[in-house]
Parts: structure tokens; sequence; C-alpha cells
């Protein structure tokens, strides 16, 4: 990798402005038929964008976005820990270093916000991202199994979930605050 691809890309605060372009990226590289809890849409961009903490950084290679990461300064009901919920660069430009430099700067954000503990999720087989949190940081800490019963009794168990129906996973609860003013 020559310096000059390094500098050539930009990172900076995610706007308004570059919310068609990181949408189509997410659509592009999350596979949101797989797992049923995944939830990539407008409302998970827009929700990030209205929230008003800086944890939202694009890549840029002039106007283009190349990469994104979306953060959160709550995660659950934990006011002290940032949540890096979601990371994506155009298989064009992997390989460059831009997605650490994303974590990197979505994490710097989330502790300057008051984040004790930034936590992401991995799914199992998605090595690649496993190994990007690993080389930021990041420590596997707890490992959860999503259980799934099917309503075909004969159906393969453990068969991977595609194709199914999704109910909107909104999360205005956990961005506007709900959860301390009950």
């Amino acid at each position: 990798m020559s310096e000059s691809s390094q500098t050539e890309i930009v990172i900076a605060p995610v706007g308004f402005e570059h919310l068609r372009q990181v949408l189509d990226l997410g659509y592009r590289v999350f596979d949101t038929t797989v797992k049923p809890y995944t939830s990539w849409s407008l409302t998970a961009v827009a929700e990030h964008l209205d929230s008003g903490d800086s944890a939202c950084w694009v890549a840029l290679d002039g106007a283009k976005v190349v990469g994104f990461v979306l953060g959160s300064q709550t995660f659950e009901l934990r006011d002290d820990w940032g949540y890096l919920e979601w990371i994506a660069v155009d298989p064009a430009y992997q390989g460059r270093g831009i997605a650490g430099r994303l974590v990197n700067a979505c994490c710097e954000a989330l502790f300057a916000g008051g984040a004790s503990r930034v936590v992401t999720d991995v799914e199992s087989s998605n090595s690649a991202s496993a190994t990007l949190m690993s080389r930021n940081g990041f420590a596997p800490a707890v490992t959860v199994t999503l259980f799934v019963r099917s309503s075909q009794p004969d159906e393969e168990p453990g068969r991977a979930v595609r194709g199914v129906s999704k109910r909107p996973l909104i999360r205005s609860g956990r961005l506007l605050g709900d959860h301390r003013n009950p």
C-alpha cells in the first residue's frame, strides 16, 4: 500500500448529505437475509444522524462515501458504554486501513463523550470483522447464541435463516433515553 493511497481517503463526520450513499453502501455489503435481527434500514441510519452524538463517520474519496461507521453514546441500558453498531467499507477499497481508521474515530468520539467502554458485536463466522476488532483493541467478552425454532418440524435444525420477514427493530428508546425517564 502506497502512502498516497492512504492519504487520499478523508475521515469526516457523517452529514445528511452522506445519507443516501451510506444507506446504499450498507445494502451492498450487509447480508440482511441471514440474521433475523439485522435491521439495516433508512431508519437505522437516520436515528444515528438524529441522535446528536458525534460517533458517526464516513471515509470519503472526494465526494464518494467508501466507508462508514455508526456509533451511539449508549448501549442498551448502560449510559456509560458506547456502541459501535455498524461499519462497512466498499470492497474496492478494503485492505487500505480504512476500517481501522473508522473504528478509531468512532471509539475516540465515544470515549470523549464519556463512554468508559465501547461495545460491538460480530457474527461468529465473520472472521474479517473479528480480526479488525481484535487489531483495534477489542477483546471477546460475551458469546450469545441465537437459537431458532422453526414452525416446520421436519426442517433441518441450525439451518441458516434466509428470507425472513422482519419486523422493524427501532432503537428510538435507546437513543432518545426513554429508559432514564420512567
